[in-house]
């Protein structure tokens, strides 16, 4: 100390600075084949540290940290930071950011903590991520937590299928509806007559024949083991309070395809972090957590008594339990699943909306005339010819990734043509989802639901100035032969999008396919447009609800090359995948 304080004068006059260097930690991770055990299925899956019970790493904002990844597989493996703002090269995505960690060998990532909040990070390789490799990351920042709790808890999602990742897409491929657990029947069509007359009821089934989809095509796949933690209902995850206490509960989905309804009954959830980012706090009886998001909430138990943590599934197939409790040993109460949702006509009308390129919203008055249409156009009857492997780094051999069926669609720019920058008025400000769709979201007993539009950041992460172009981003895809794209193009066929280091682009993203979205850009932050200026909130994924246009804008300030896709496993395996090339900027 003596020494610094003698040379600071010397320092000041050179323009030097004598702070502190950075703590710098080395953590050791393991990949290994694991034996898993749901309570209801057991199966050998792949996780880190020789467990199914999720890894979490703890780091500290401005901490420079070391991470040795042991590769105990027998194939290659990769660790992507999900959220972490790092170098291109330790980013973990084989074929864009490096090569992968051949089996037998250990990878050296090292980079420094320039953030703070909850994270999580996962293989990108193959279908490893749906087998297991997953694990949590919570940073703490530099002042501590601007909203303080007496406890923390990491609560990990995730949806355990007893079929391996390969054999689930394999199965999609054949046959899109194979996991379909919730199709119509017969008894549902005297249902719909009785309600709303046998024409009617028929004239529905048409309609949705025509278009060769069903309106419980929710999720993709169902006849899973949801889990938290690494721990099904029944093996009952128990996290410890005292009454009177706040409990920070740092939820995570980390599922292939499953989006999770989360409430926790006779407690209000106050969300103060969205994405690992500060929120101004608000208050909600429930919200629903998208594929790969992250949200912190602040609870407080006041009576001595256990508190069921509930996620439910979107589709209503599936829910997990884990209890808060002032001893152990105690379970939370159980609750049956609540009525399954339905896509309607307002789902339809949206993506056919988009598809037509005009922006003019189609009714289902509108939609009735569609039963007689010829739709050989869109390419349900072209056969799939398309070559396998050809994503970076994801191992999938085998694996068809073409869609044409989307590729003639009129009236739409081409992926990253500059065109003037969208006005921010109300007209252009998301809609997350359609009016009357199947899919807007209910709070138990009338409760609040928490939407993005509650979404508003703490502090800014930058200034709010205009955008300097805009890139249409169109979601496409054909759910009858599964397979997704961007623009209409599979990755293998699409140039990568360029952008210019230091430009802000907005990025209109156009669903015009029946499936929510989780889109995920590496590397940099993605700002959604909810309205709110410079306090719209940042996130690194942004779910894009089927039939719906959303506007986001990304400070392109990390030089190199990323990876941008949908988060659902099968669907960027199946196409929807961009490589985004960062050009200029720093060495």
């Amino acid at each position: 100390m003596k020494n610094i304080n003698i040379l600071r004068p010397l320092a000041v006059l050179l323009g030097l600075s004598l702070a502190a260097p950075a703590t710098a930690k080395t953590y050791d991770i393991t990949v290994d084949k694991i034996r898993i055990d749901t309570g209801t299925f057991k199966k050998v899956g792949i996780g880190y540290n020789g467990s199914q019970t999720p890894t979490v790493l703890r780091f500290k904002e401005g901490e420079a940290v070391t991470i040795r990844v042991h590769n105990n597989l027998r194939e290659s493996t990769s660790i992507h930071w999900h959220g972490l703002i790092v170098p291109f090269q330790q980013d973990g995505v084989p074929g864009i950011s490096f090569k992968g960690i051949a089996a037998g060998e250990t990878f050296t990532y090292r980079f420094p903590i320039k953030q703070a909040g909850t994270y999580w990070f996962h293989s990108h390789s193959g279908f490893q991520e749906p087998e297991g490799a997953y694990g949590a990351i919570v940073i703490t920042p530099k002042g501590g937590e601007a909203v303080r709790a007496s406890r923390d808890y990491v609560v990990q999602f995730t949806d355990k299928h007893p079929h391996s990742g390969s054999r689930i897409f394999r199965n999609l491929k054949a046959s899109a509806d194979y996991y379909n657990r919730s199709q119509r029947t017969a008894q549902d069509l005297i249902e719909d007559a009785r309600a709303d007359g046998l024409k009617a009821a028929l004239q529905d089934r048409k309609m949705w024949g025509a278009m060769r989809m069903m309106p419980t095509d929710v999720e993709d796949v169902q006849g899973f083991t949801p889990l938290i933690n690494g721990a099904s209902t029944q093996q009952n995850w128990t996290g410890l309070f005292k009454p009177g206490e706040k409990v920070r509960l740092r939820l995570i989905n980390s599922s292939a395809t499953a989006y999770f309804d989360v409430r926790v009954p006779g407690l209000k959830m106050t969300v103060v972090q969205a994405d690992g980012n500060d929120v101004k706090p608000v208050t909600v009886d429930e919200l629903r957590i998208a594929v790969a998001e992250t949200y912190d909430v602040i609870v407080q138990p006041r009576e001595r008594k256990a508190y069921s943590i509930i996620g439910e599934s979107m589709g209503r197939t599936a829910m997990v339990r884990g209890t808060l409790a002032p001893s152990e040993g105690m379970v939370g109460p159980s609750f049956p699943l609540r009525a399954k949702p339905r896509l309607t006509m307002a789902d339809m009308s949206g993506m056919m909306s988009g598809m037509g390129g005009s922006g003019a919203k189609m009714g289902t008055a509108d939609m009735a005339g569609m039963a007689g249409m010829d739709h050989s156009s869109m390419g349900h009857s072209e056969p799939d010819k398309t070559p396998a492997n050809d994503m970076p780094g994801m191992d999938h051999s085998g694996h068809d990734m073409g869609d044409k069926s989307m590729g003639g669609m009129s009236g739409m720019s081409a992926m990253g043509g500059a065109v003037p920058a969208a006005s921010k008025d109300k007209a252009r400000r998301p809609m997350f989802y359609a009016p009357g769709s199947g899919l807007i979201p209910t709070a138990a007993n009338g409760g609040k639901f928490l939407g993005y539009e509650d979404l508003s950041a703490r502090k800014p992460l930058y200034r709010d100035r205009p955008a300097t172009r805009e890139i249409e981003i169109r979601l496409t895809g054909n759910m009858e032969r599964y397979i997704w794209s961007i623009n209409g193009k599979k990755y293998q066929d699409a140039e990568p999008i360029r952008l210019k280091y230091g430009e802000r682009v907005r990025f209109k993203f156009v669903n015009e396919t029946m499936m929510a979205h989780p889109m995920h850009l590496h590397g940099m932050w993605t700002i959604l447009d909810t309205g709110k200026g410079a306090y719209n909130p940042a996130k690194h994924t942004v779910s894009i609800a089927p039939g719906t246009t959303v506007y986001t804008e990304t400070e392109v300030d990390a030089a190199g090359q990323w990876a941008f896709h949908c988060h659902l496993a099968y669907h960027m395996s199946s196409g929807m995948f961009r490589k985004v090339i960062v050009e200029g900027g720093p060495a």
